[in-house]
């Protein structure tokens, strides 16, 4: 897997256009926390999994894109067993594992350029509120890559901890991946500004003649 996230592919889920999987990823995150039902929560996991299988993506990929988030996953559900019940922890575990799962198969399947364009088509409307669709594509777009990027990272920190012998506390895992996360978010930003990258400039500019 590449930093980018994207794993290549000729599988159908690799094929299938990027605004479709945007919706799907839209549409399946509302279902589930509009619809407060485990089994029906359970068989979307299902889904997920089995799309993972079909798009020839294996499941410690999958199991990578969670193991970031395992502790705080675990803590949600303290939490939910402590002041509800454990179906109720149970229940948002599952939903919150569906939706990073189908979130980092997105990414996984979609290379950065499809998807900034799918954005960009299906955002226009917000140039009559004076935004720039571009950019707002480009800002989603990256907070999406960052997930599968999150978890190779914080492997990468797992196993240079291990190596080392260093303590594998959370704190001491979470502290560099966070710094890790924020140089690469300013190298990210140093890069467009060098750049002078301003997404959809020259279809405004074009546009306006």
């Amino acid at each position: 897997m590449s930093l980018s996230g994207y794993d290549p592919g000729s599988s159908f889920v690799h094929r299938i256009s990027p605004g479709l999987k945007i919706i799907a990823l839209v549409i399946l995150g509302t279902l589930l926390f509009v619809i407060p039902r485990i089994d029906l929560s359970v068989a979307a996991l299902a889904c997920i999994v089995l799309l993972y299988l079909l798009a020839r993506i294996s499941l410690k990929t999958a199991w990578m894109q969670l193991r970031p988030a395992l502790w705080i996953l675990v803590l949600i559900f303290i939490v939910q067993l402590l002041l509800h019940h454990w179906t109720a922890g149970v229940l948002v575990v599952v939903r919150l594992v569906s939706l990073l799962l189908l979130a980092s198969l997105v990414t996984l399947t979609t290379r950065s350029s499809d998807m900034i364009d799918a954005l960009e088509k299906g955002l226009r409307w917000l140039y009559y509120l004076g935004i720039n669709p571009g950019k707002v594509s480009l800002a989603l777009s990256l907070a999406l890559r960052f997930i599968p990027v999150l978890a190779s990272i914080t492997e990468e920190v797992r196993e240079a901890q291990k190596a080392r012998g260093l303590d594998k506390s959370v704190i001491a895992i979470a502290v560099p991946v966070i710094v890790r996360m924020l140089k690469m978010a300013d190298d990210i930003s140093a890069a467009i500004e060098a750049r002078s990258y301003d997404p959809g400039f020259d279809r405004n500019k074009s546009s306006s003649k």
